[in-house]
Parts: C-alpha cells; structure tokens; sequence
C-alpha cells in the first residue's frame, strides 16, 4: 500500500447536528429528534407494529409511521409528549437557559467598518 498525504481537519460537533449545519429552529428540530427516538425505542421495546400502537394509544397509524421515518416538521413537541404519554412513558424535561453567545452579524460596530 502506498502511503497518502491526505490531510483533514477533525472537528467537534457541537452535540446538536441541526445548529452544527445551520439548521434554522436547530434546538427544535432537535428535540423533535430525540422525543421521536424515545417513541421509536418505546415502540421497540414492546413490539409494536404502527397498526398496533395506534389501537393502544389512539393514535393514527400513520403518525407512528411518520415518526418512524423521522418526518418529524407537522409534529409539536406537545403531540410527541402526548404519544409518549399514552405509551405510557414518564417524560422528565430539564430547561436551561443562557444568552446566546454574541455574534457580530448586523451590529452597528461590524456594518461601520
């Protein structure tokens, strides 16, 4: 084998995949995300088939569907929280909040010069 002078750059993401790519409404989507993967391990766990889930919880088949195939943009983070409720999940959510690191974009210190 020949040895190849490929050079990459490492870089650590920030933990959420949507704001490292500039996804607008990052912390959202993905919120959305990890609600949508508790329901799908919840899912899991039991066996269910989408057909299944929708007769214990209620819920359309197609929505567990949905969820499944991470077309997650017509769901709120209420409706995620009911569905893991009627699958009978505690959810626990833990809030913090902090001022967004400052940027130079737009303030009238960056558009002077």
């Amino acid at each position: 084998m020949t040895e190849r002078d490929d050079d990459f750059e490492l870089v650590h993401g920030s933990g959420n995949l949507f704001a490292d790519f500039g996804a607008p409404d990052a912390s959202l989507r993905q919120l959305r995300a990890i609600l949508a993967a508790e329901i799908i391990k919840a899912l899991d766990a039991e066996r269910l088939t989408v057909r299944d889930a929708e007769a214990r919880t209620g819920i359309a088949a197609a929505d567990f569907s949905r969820i499944r195939q991470v077309k997650l943009d017509r769901f709120t983070i209420d409706r995620l929280l009911r569905i893991l409720d009627r699958l009978n999940q505690d959810v626990r959510v833990k809030i913090s909040v902090a001022p967004r690191a400052r940027t130079n974009k737009g303030t009238a210190s960056s558009l002077a010069a």
